[in-house]
């Protein structure tokens, strides 16, 4: 499956899956998998990743947007 990067908020739509890091992961760089419900950041590039909330409610930077390709 590609990916596209998660820097560029033009990848990113709700209702993609997405593999985000959590605050709390930021160092050990864990990732975790959802649904985009919010896109939170509004610039159209961010270096570290576009800060997005998942369905589950849990808010972080996209670092893989899965295409469905």
């Amino acid at each position: 499956m590609p990916s596209l990067s998660g820097t560029e908020r033009k990848n990113i739509a709700p209702g993609l899956s997405v593999s985000i890091v959590l605050k709390k992961d930021q160092r050990s760089g864990k990732l975790t998998q959802g649904v985009v419900k919010d896109i939170l950041t509004k610039a159209p590039v961010h270096t570290h990743g576009i800060k997005v909330r998942l369905e589950s409610g849990e808010i972080g930077r996209v670092k893989i947007v899965e295409t469905e390709d």
